[in-house]
């Protein structure tokens, strides 16, 4: 996939790839392959490993390093692929240089969690990634806007960023940014799903994330050409129909992020294993069968009924 397609990509859906585990906790890099192609026969934009709903932080750097040439492989070139960067800098350079390896279209820098980081650690941070990416384009995750504002158009001129996920619910700042990186040609994606790509859409952020592509990409899609088109009521009330997913998935201080999106593929024949402690795993019995009954009425349990 050329550099070149990734840019008009990303004002469409980055849909984020879950991690499969088999039953004894290890990567199970097969059962991703029904997923990716569900996602790009539905019209998924850009695919991203090693993002949130990838379990990133509970990988091992060898396995994230693993996944990105698993996805590499599997995507096959028919959509860019965004490869996420985080922890310890010498990790995340060791993670960029085999995301160059693999053959990603594009560095995804997670914003460093560390309880010290500074503004412009952070800075350096993406400085030493963008420099072993030898010229791969990057997108910053951008998940604390607290930073200022300076600091963010800092690090959005750092040589080789392209795009900003924007991960934090500020539209008005969003906005802010948007105007000041004016002629730029920065892609400013939603980093916070369907549900808050109306008021990022409404600044001027033409994509968002999903992880609601795992499940059931063609709705996300739907969603988008709706915006796309500047139909925000048929859009809202796309929106209103997976509300219940996404409510599912903050629960437990999010906790169950991707256990809700891992326990639908279970239910749907499509099983990719649990999710890894700090995640929420099994789902609560009252989220399980509010899980499966909304499965039902989207008609996504065909599937399993199928095999």
């Amino acid at each position: 996939m050329a550099q070149s397609e990734l840019r008009p990509a990303l004002n469409g859906i980055s849909g984020i790839l879950v991690t499969p585990f088999d039953s004894d906790d290890k990567l199970a890099p097969a059962k991703l392959q029904p997923v990716v192609d569900r996602a790009v026969k539905a019209g998924v934009h850009v695919l991203v490993a090693n993002g949130n709903t990838s379990e990133f932080y509970g990988l091992t750097t060898a396995e994230a390093e693993r996944m990105v040439h698993v996805a590499a492989e599997q995507i096959g070139g028919r959509v860019p692929l965004l490869a996420g960067i985080g922890r310890s800098v010498h990790d995340a350079v060791a993670l960029t240089k085999a995301s160059k390896a693999a053959g990603a279209t594009a560095l995804m820098v997670h914003q460093p969690p560390d309880p010290f980081v500074s503004p412009r650690g952070i800075l350096a941070y993406v400085q030493r990634v963008a420099e072993a990416g030898q010229g791969l384009p990057v997108v910053l995750y951008l998940r604390n806007d607290s930073i200022g504002n300076d600091n963010i158009l800092a690090l959005c001129q750092v040589p080789g960023v392209i795009g900003v996920k924007w991960a934090a619910p500020s539209p008005l700042r969003l906005g802010e940014m948007i105007r000041a990186t004016k002629g730029m040609d920065i892609a400013w994606v939603g980093g916070l799903a369907e549900t808050w790509a109306p008021p990022f859409y409404a600044v001027g952020a033409r994509g968002y994330t999903s992880g609601l592509i795992n499940v059931w990409p063609e709705h996300s899609v739907a969603i988008h050409a709706a915006l796309n088109a500047g139909d925000y009521a048929k859009a809202a009330g796309l929106i209103e129909t997976m509300s219940a997913f996404e409510a599912l998935r903050a629960e437990e201080q999010n906790g169950t992020n991707v256990s809700v999106v891992k326990a639908a593929l279970q239910m749907m024949g499509e099983d990719c294993g649990a999710t890894r402690p700090p995640s929420a795993w099994p789902l609560v019995p009252r989220a399980e069968a509010e899980l499966r009954k909304r499965l039902g009425e989207w008609g996504l349990l065909r599937t399993a009924a199928a095999k």
